[in-house]
């Protein structure tokens, strides 16, 4: 996919990644770029400085993002690709509050699937559309702090994978942006409770360069921290190792 001329939804626009992504869009000469995102007020400020319109919305509810994707439609005719980027970060055990457990189900997985069926009617008519999914590394390993985290971005990213086996040989793109430590408000709150991935973690500025060159060789994983292929395939030659492994992380994180 090549930026120029566009027309492209970030979800989480106004913060982090998204605002990354959303200025880098915008330079590379993005056709219209909309800015969804639950704060209002950081959606207008980076609208406001790329060109593009905002629009608040909670993508954990469904009509929310039909509203987005409508008002895009009505605006710009079409949507080329669709960022669905928002998340939250909650560390929890299998004691977390089923409150928890909805709300990052609910931004992890349902989030992508309300997308997906808000813009998929229009892409298929069309022949071609992108879905950018922004996963985690955690969703192809684990969190060793967050059952929440870990479980509902393993759906997210099996979500992503379904989307591309039963869509990919009808123009639709799926890219799944796979990131282990970014240096976002998110990372920074949870760095508090102890996050474990500070230490190499990147500027949102760096990973939309990454998913700006993924998405023009229309990679499905986007990986920011290319060690992450690495531990990937350690996970599946020895599972067991690697579980050992996992523990001695957790061990040492208290």
């Amino acid at each position: 996919m090549v930026i120029a001329g566009k027309i492209i939804v970030v979800t989480g626009g106004g913060n982090g990644i998204g605002r990354a992504l959303c200025r880098r869009f915008a330079a590379d000469g993005a056709g219209a770029v909309v800015v969804a995102d639950l704060e209002a007020g950081a959606a207008r400020a980076v609208a406001g400085e790329i060109g593009g319109l905002a629009v608040e919305a909670d993508v954990s509810r469904e009509a929310d993002v039909q509203r987005v994707v409508a008002e895009t439609l009505s605006r710009h005719g079409h949507i080329d690709l669709f960022c669905s980027n928002a998340g939250i970060a909650m560390n929890g055990s299998e004691q977390a509050p089923d409150a928890e457990w909805s709300a990052c189900w609910n931004v992890h997985v349902m989030a992508h699937v309300y997308a997906a069926r808000a813009v998929l009617p229009a892409m298929l008519a069309r022949g071609e559309g992108y879905l950018l999914q922004t996963v985690s590394a955690a969703g192809l390993l684990t969190h060793p702090q967050s059952a929440t985290y870990a479980v509902t971005k393993h759906a997210s990213l099996a979500f992503a994978e379904w989307l591309s086996i039963a869509y990919g040989d009808r123009g639709i793109k799926v890219s799944a942006l796979c990131p282990q430590g970014v240096r976002t408000d998110m990372l920074l709150r949870a760095q508090r409770e102890g996050a474990f991935v500070m230490d190499g973690a990147l500027e949102p500025e760096y990973v939309a360069d990454v998913v700006v060159k993924g998405l023009s060789e229309e990679r499905f994983l986007i990986l920011p921290h290319p060690e992450v292929a690495e531990y990937v395939r350690r996970r599946a030659t020895d599972h067991e190792r690697w579980l050992r492994g996992m523990r001695k992380q957790r061990g040492t994180l208290g």
